[in-house]
């Protein structure tokens, strides 16, 4: 085993795939392969579960892979001991939800840019759910997902509260004149979105467990259909502000408990963080 040995492991871990690490590592995916047999035949267990779908750490694959970071991480101090560089290099990848990407990626990516200038960012969208098992498997660094959430190896920084409301074609006067419609249209992404969720408890507080759906994939879909009146929505007030004021419709309120929700940054804390993902978090943790 050497160092390669482990970043092919690693690189394996991140893109839950052997040929998009081989991809990524400049080598063949054969060699990918090799290594990682060489790996597991040298510790005695399977480091990564496969199917023809994914390709997923064991329990001995996230036992290793965190021997794997404090290698890498005593490796990387040290070339910044005798380097006596104070620069901070790197990638790391970033987990968001699609509206928070959408109204807070430039600027992440701006203040990241001024402060850490050498430090490249990487984003992924997905499902809450997603993005949490992402960074539990060290496909991703750290993510910003709704909370609360309790899983003893994430560390986690409150971000802040966003308020989401309900969105409507312009031609409806109150919640009210929506509910009465039957039957019940609304504009909803797919199953495990959060903002899904929250509707779905509104509407069981009105008595209505039962509603037809129309699911969009991009918020752009959700706001399209709303506006043209064949459903209603629920989006964050901050997306509809920044890039739908021009837009034929109208937006209510929910009740605080439903209409406030908890951003948090959370990534894998019995792991020591590379120079880089530190610097990311910091712009955050110094804010509290």
């Amino acid at each position: 085993m050497n160092t390669n040995d482990l970043n092919l492991f690693e690189a394996v871990a991140f893109h839950g795939s052997f040929t998009k690490a081989a991809e990524s590592m400049f080598t063949v995916q054969s060699n990918v392969t090799a290594r990682i047999k060489s790996l597991e035949e040298e510790f005695g267990a399977p480091l990564f579960s496969r199917t023809s779908r994914k390709v997923e750490l064991t329990a001995a694959g996230q036992t290793l892979m965190q021997y794997s970071k404090q290698i890498n991480h005593l490796i990387t101090e040290a070339k910044r001991s005798v380097g006596k560089s104070d620069v901070i290099k790197g990638q790391i990848k970033i987990g968001f939800l699609e509206t928070m990407m959408t109204a807070k990626g430039p600027q992440i990516v701006d203040e990241l840019a001024r402060n850490f200038p050498f430090v490249d960012l990487e984003f992924k969208s997905a499902m809450r759910e997603s993005l949490i098992n992402d960074v539990m498997n060290f496909r991703i660094d750290a993510a910003f997902v709704p909370g609360p959430l309790d899983i003893p190896e994430l560390g986690q920084i409150e971000i802040g509260n966003e308020e989401i409301m309900i969105v409507t074609s312009s031609n409806h006067k109150s919640l009210d004149d929506i509910l009465k419609k039957n039957p019940l249209k609304a504009i909803v992404f797919d199953q495990g979105c959060v903002f899904r969720a929250r509707l779905d408890a509104w509407l069981v507080t009105k008595g209505i467990s039962q509603y037809h759906k129309t699911v969009m994939n991009s918020i752009e879909g959700v706001i399209n259909f709303v506006e043209s009146g064949i459903g209603f929505g629920i989006l964050p007030s901050e997306i509809i502000s920044t890039f739908y004021t021009g837009r034929n419709i109208k937006t209510f309120s929910l009740p605080k408990e439903l209409g406030l929700m908890k951003t948090i940054l959370i990534f894998r804390k019995d792991v020591p963080l590379s120079p880089a993902l530190k610097a990311f978090i910091s712009l955050y943790d110094n804010k509290k």
